[in-house]
């Protein structure tokens, strides 16, 4: 599918590099080619390490492509209430890159969640036998023992050793090149990212025996919903620690000696983010002139937080919705076509609505 193809060519970067190069009928032509090595050598932007395993494995690069999309979706899943709600586009910029350039809790997100979708994509691929290099975990093999008694390791248990070990090496070969702190940072949150999608998963298991009856029972591991893994790095960037470099250049310490030493799994960031509140393209922020509010909400989606002080206009809008719904045995539920007025609050755009930018 050429649409699927290059979807994920010019959406891959920023999974990897960060980057985005424009859509052009060059990348057309790289997906309808399939060759490995003019296509790995037109992605712009990838390290030699990276290029490398792009021509080893080209068929990890569709699933990366979903991989994408499956983060993408979370992230802004998961900040659609706040200022800052992962939007990447805005008229054709693209400013998700600017906020990476920032060592902010949003940029710790991002690669937190970024890295943790490239390894739930490749360990699915595995598991779906898309990839050559990779099937389902060879470890679980035989039988073992938990806490109901004895089973045998059977099904396809989801390889995700495999898709930590590719995502280490693709993702973090290009922070493995700089030795600023920045990219420590990153490659701690990257890491993050790999560990927490690891930490859900769980055993399934299938009984068999007469009456189903559990005389033996066949048992796999399986990742859980991406969504969890998602839910989970939330609550990791709203604890997110703040860090300095220690003298040696080597780790982190604590900017506030009053919180905890950051552990592995926890996300680190070093400058404090901005407002969000205008667009400015030296930050990546779209602003929020013009985002619904909730009027009757206390949180970050309240009209008096989400428009920073500016206020918010009213319209009142008719659209149809379902009601009067009825059970009918069996089994069925019917409902009627209702016309519903509403009233929809959205954010005053400041006084000076255009772009700003440092000089």
């Amino acid at each position: 599918n050429m649409n699927f193809l290059s979807g994920i060519w010019w959406s891959l970067p920023l999974v990897l590099v960060w980057a985005t190069p424009p859509v052009t009928s060059s990348w057309w032509y790289m997906g309808a080619v399939g060759s490995s090595r003019v296509m790995c050598d037109n992605v712009p932007g990838l390290v030699s390490r990276q290029r490398q395993l792009c021509r080893r494995h080209p068929e990890a690069m569709l699933s990366i492509g979903r991989g994408v999309a499956a983060w993408t979706a979370e992230c802004q899943h998961q900040f659609r209430r706040h200022r800052w709600d992962c939007n990447a586009l805005e008229r054709g910029q693209r400013l998700l890159g600017r906020v990476l350039l920032r060592s902010s809790r949003e940029s710790a997100f991002v690669h937190a969640i970024s890295s943790a979708g490239v390894v739930f994509a490749i360990t699915r691929a595995c598991s779906q036998g898309e990839l050559k290099s990779c099937s389902c975990d060879p470890k679980k093999k035989g039988s073992a023992k938990d806490s109901k008694g004895h089973f045998d390791w059977g099904g396809c248990s989801d390889n995700i050793d495999y898709g930590i070990k590719f995502a280490r090496a693709f993702v973090d070969a290009k922070e493995r090149k700089g030795k600023d702190a920045r990219a420590l940072m990153n490659l701690h949150n990257n890491r993050a990212g790999r560990k927490a999608v690891k930490r859900f998963l769980k055993q399934e298991c299938k009984c068999h025996g007469v009456s189903g009856s559990c005389t033996l029972r066949t048992c796999w591991l399986a990742m859980a919903d991406f969504r969890k893994t998602g839910d989970y790095l939330w609550k990791k960037y709203n604890g997110a620690i703040q860090v300095v470099m220690n003298q040696d250049g080597t780790g982190f310490t604590v900017a506030n000696k009053r919180f905890k030493k950051p552990t592995k799994n926890d996300l680190v960031y070093f400058e404090s983010s901005p407002d969000y509140c205008i667009r400015d393209r030296d930050v990546g922020s779209l602003g929020t002139a013009g985002r619904v509010c909730n009027q009757s909400s206390r949180g970050m989606d309240s009209c008096e937080v989400l428009c920073c002080g500016r206020g918010y206009d009213t319209s009142r809008v008719s659209r149809m919705t379902k009601c009067e719904c009825k059970f009918h045995w069996c089994c069925a539920v019917r409902c009627q076509d209702c016309l519903e007025v509403v009233d929809i609050h959205t954010c005053k755009a400041p006084k000076s609505a255009s772009w700003t930018s440092r000089t």
